[in-house]
């Protein structure tokens, strides 16, 4: 007899936020001001974070450099379709090293709700691929200091 094989897929992080901005103009902060909102907290390199970056096209890389100038990869671009969606390759396992072989993906949605306000919808799936790690790299991706954090950033750089 043998013993099952008990797969747990974590749900996906998601979160929601608005901002008064067309979806244009948030897509734009989103990515092309990408280094304005990141939080310099939150990086993998081994130095002090000194810009981060995501390049406006699918196959564009998604990255930081630190303090020292090295750069360090995040993932890259799936999907590039302004104003209204990017789709992102996380590439970070568990211990907070890129990995090539890893990806998880970022997806956010823009959509228009309203005179100048834009609704957007974000969320992290396929967490099951970080293996024996998944529940706990979903409990620290959805922590007070996480995504939600993450995207304050964003909501407050948007204005």
């Amino acid at each position: 007899m043998t013993a099952a094989t008990q797969i747990i897929t974590p749900a996906p992080v998601r979160k929601t936020v608005t901002v008064k901005a067309t979806p244009a103009r948030a897509f734009e902060v989103f990515t092309a001001g990408f280094d304005r909102w990141w939080p310099r907290s939150h990086h993998i390199g081994g130095a002090e974070l000194k810009q981060a970056f995501i390049e406006p096209r699918v196959g564009g890389r998604w990255y930081e450099v630190n303090s020292e100038g090295a750069e360090c990869d995040w993932g890259k671009v799936l999907a590039w379709e302004p104003p209204g969606r990017l789709m992102l390759a996380w590439q970070i396992g568990f211990d907070w090293k890129y990995d090539p072989a890893l990806v998880t993906e970022v997806e956010v949605v823009f959509t228009a709700v309203g005179e100048g306000m834009t609704r957007v919808d974000f969320e992290h799936r396929n967490l099951e691929r970080m293996g024996a790690n998944a529940v706990d790299a979903r409990a620290s991706l959805d922590n007070p200091n996480g995504w939600g954090a993450i995207l304050q950033s964003f909501v407050e750089t948007v204005g």
